[in-house]
Formats: structure tokens, C-alpha cells, sequence
């Protein structure tokens, strides 16, 4: 999604709004909730909702009460109440989808205590905090260099710094528990404003970064995830995939997220299928299962004196053996079964999308071969051609050179 500030310049380049994916007119902000109830009318004597919710850097998302009754619409910025001071953010929801949106977050659309609204941002105060905001890459990088000096096991992974300028939050990711008291002080020293430390999870650090994924899009959890579910390996075995920690990994070190959107559908194919320690006894030996197929409905299974010769089976045709062994029957044999899942596949190719051959506009290509062939034989009796021409072409030449030579031969003798 584009936006105004986000056009091309004047030599055709991308400009790009330079904002981090908060665009004034709120167009290619990421985890932007969209308002479907903006076009509908109140009843009649109801008042609008006083709470608005505010966008800060990245995804820290606030929510605020207008108690000044100021118009405000998606994508104005305001200056809101901070704990000392004043902060800037935008407005990226108004109306009554906020109250939606905090019943969901668990937040007390009551409680009289939440932060208010003070204004409509003036440009003074935009332009102090676009100079907040220019500093904080090279903060950012002086922090870092402080840390590995006090040697500390830490990795500081962005800054943000307050509207107004007095105060900056650092952000950071550390395994162990790591007392930054030193920190705080050379920090405090070397920048000369208010420092708060605020530890983050691997998994936050990568939606506040953002990046691109092994699937080549966006991350979800910087465009549209809001909530981190635990994911854990049995994900992985249900799907009937390989453990590999390097491809189930995403770019935060922990498994990806996606491993749980089908999830749910795979858990309910599963309910009607033999599990895969199934033991099928037949009078030709004990057999194991050894793979499944959840979108074909077929299962491998191999007997216990010979593991390398496999048997394919239907779900069904399980299900039936194993009822026959719960009433102590054996089957003869998995053959039986094999015979009938055994059907030659013939493989129909149909131009269904209507597309065509890439090739359909080039020429044909003419045969080679026989050119050069041809071209073979006109040389080759060009030149025999002219030697036999320049072989009859002086007969008598030839006869006085022999005359001469034998003259020659008799004086000598």
C-alpha cells in the first residue's frame, strides 16, 4: 500500500517516507487495524467514544482519552501524557472500534486514570521530535560500544526516544539477568538525558526490527501477528516434518510462528487416522507402520523380518485389520490389500489457464547440418573443377618440357 509520502522522486527512485512504517496518512503503517465502522452514523443523542489509540515507534501502541474533545481522525499527531514530560505519536484508530480493540487488549475503557491528550501536535513539537528521532542511530551505536567496554552480556537492540526529548528507552535482549547500573550512568553521562532500560524477548526484537522471511514476505509478527503463541516441536511431528533446527527457525533463533497455522487442521485429520505406533499382527509376521500420508489417506507398513519391503495400505483398510486383531483374528497377509491400492496413475496434461507457448513468436530454426553439407560439396568440386582444368588447359607446355629434359639427359650421356 502506497501513500503520499511515500511517491517517487524526481528521477524515478523510490522516495520512501523514512519513517519506519508510520506515514502521516497512516497508508503503509504495519499492523495497522483497518476501521470498518468509520462510515456509519451514530444514533441519534449518542456521543462518540473518548478514547483514541496512539501509534508510537514501531508497534508500542497506546491508548489515550480525549478529554479535550479535540477532531481527531487517522493519522494526526498529537502530543500525549507521559510519565514526566509530553510524547508524540499518531492517531491510527478512533471511534468505537477502540473500545473494541480494548476489551480484546484487556484495558479498562473506565478507568479515569488513563493518559490523556493534550493537543494537536504543533510544528515545534514535530520538528524537536524528528531531531529525537535522527539520534537515535547514532545513540544506538555509542550504547553498544559502552556495553562491550563494561563487558557486558547484553545486546541493545533499538532506541526510542520520548516527543519532547528529555527521555530515551533502550531496548535490549539478554539471556541471563545483567546489572546495567553502570551502564545507566556512563549513558547518562554521555548523553545527557533520562535512561530506561527495557528488557525484550527474541521474539519481540524481530517485530520491532522487522525483515524478510525464509518465504520471502514480510515477518508476520512486524506486519499483522499481535500475539505470540508458545510453538513447540510436536508442531513440527504432526505436520510430518523434518526437525531441523536451521529451516523451523526463524530470524529470532526461536521456532516460526507459522508452524501453527495449520495446525488445527492437521490435529483434525488426525482424529480418524491409526496412529503412527500402529502394530498390525498377520500369520506372515508382525507389521510396523512406518509412514503416513494425512492428504492421501494412505499408510506404509513393512513386516518385522523384512523393514526395507513396504506395503501401502489405505486408512480404511487399517482400520479393518485392526478390528479383526481386537476380535484375535489375523489377516493371511498385507499383500491381500496391496494388490487393490495398486492402480497405474495416468497422467493428463490439460491446458486449463489457456496459456501459451513461450516460444509460439520465434522463427524456425533451420537445419544446420545440411548446409553445411551442401556447402561441403560446392567447395570440394570447385576444386577439383580447377585442377583438372589447369591439367588439360597447356598440353603442348607440358610436351616441350619433356622434350627438353631428354635433350638434356643425352648431352650429359
Amino acid at each position: 500500500m502506497g501513500c503520499s509520502s511515500c511517491s517517487t522522486g524526481k528521477d524515478g527512485q523510490p522516495r520512501g517516507c523514512k519513517n519506519n512504517g508510520t506515514c502521516g496518512t497512516d497508508g503503509c503503517n504495519k499492523l495497522t487495524v483497518f476501521d470498518w465502522l468509520s462510515n456509519m452514523s451514530l444514533p441519534n443523542g449518542e456521543k462518540p467514544f473518548d478514547c483514541v489509540e496512539v501509534r508510537f515507534k514501531n508497534s508500542r501502541k497506546e491508548f489515550f482519552r480525549n478529554t479535550e474533545n479535540l477532531t481527531l481522525s487517522i493519522g494526526d499527531i498529537v502530543a500525549t501524557q507521559a510519565s514526566s514530560g509530553h510524547d508524540v505519536g499518531m492517531v491510527t484508530l478512533t471511534g468505537e472500534l477502540v473500545k473494541v480493540q480494548m476489551k480484546r487488549k484487556k484495558v479498562d475503557y473506565k478507568d479515569k486514570d488513563l493518559p490523556k491528550i493534550h493537543r494537536k501536535a504543533t510544528q515545534n513539537d514535530i520538528d524537536k521530535w524528528q531531531k529525537c528521532r535522527d539520534r537515535e542511530e547514532e545513540i544506538k551505536k555509542r550504547a553498544r560500544e559502552i556495553a562491550i567496554i563494561l563487558k557486558l552480556q547484553m545486546k541493545i537492540s533499538d532506541v526510542e526516544f520520548q516527543g519532547d526529548g528529555s527521555k530515551a528507552t533502550f531496548y535490549y535482549t539478554a539471556e541471563d539477568r545483567v546489572d546495567f547500573r553502570q551502564l545507566i550512568k556512563d549513558m547518562a553521562k554521555a548523553f545527557g538525558i533520562r535512561i530506561e532500560m527495557r528488557q525484550i524477548g527474541y521474539r519481540q526484537e524481530a517485530q520491532r526490527l522487522g525483515g524478510i522471511g525464509s518465504c520471502g514476505r514480510e515477518l508476520c509478527c512486524s506486519t499483522w501477528l499481535t500475539d505470540f503463541r508458545s510453538v513447540s516441536t510436536s508442531a513440527a511431528r504432526y505436520q510430518q516434518l523434518s526437525l531441523n533446527p536451521q529451516k523451523l527457525a526463524g530470524q529470532c533463533g526461536k521456532l516460526k510462528c507459522c508452524l501453527n497455522y495449520e495446525l488445527d487442521m492437521y490435529l483434525e485429520a488426525l482424529k480418524d487416522f491409526p496412529s503412527q505406533d500402529t502394530k498390525l499382527f498377520t500369520e506372515k509376521g508382525l507389521a510396523f507402520c512406518q509412514k503416513t500420508d494425512i492428504f492421501k489417506g494412505m499408510l506404509w507398513f513393512s513386516y518385522k523380518e523384512d523393514p526395507s519391503n513396504w506395503h501401502t495400505l489405505t486408512k480404511e483398510q487399517v482400520q479393518e485389520i485392526l478390528e479383526k486383531n481386537k476380535k484375535k483374528e489375523k489377516v493371511a497377509s498385507l499383500e491381500e490389500y496391496t494388490v487393490d491400492n495398486f492402480v497405474k496413475e495416468e497422467k493428463v496434461f490439460e491446458n486449463v489457464v489457456g496459456q501459451d507457448s513461450l516460444t509460439r513468436f520465434d522463427k524456425p530454426k533451420r537445419p544446420r547440418n545440411r548446409n553445411r553439407k551442401r556447402n561441403k560439396a560446392k567447395s570440394n568440386s570447385g576444386k577439383n573443377n580447377n585442377n583438372n582444368s589447369g591439367n588439360n588447359a597447356n598440353p603442348q607446355k607440358k610436351r616441350g618440357r619433356r622434350n627438353n629434359n631428354q635433350k638434356r639427359q643425352q648431352k650429359n650421356g
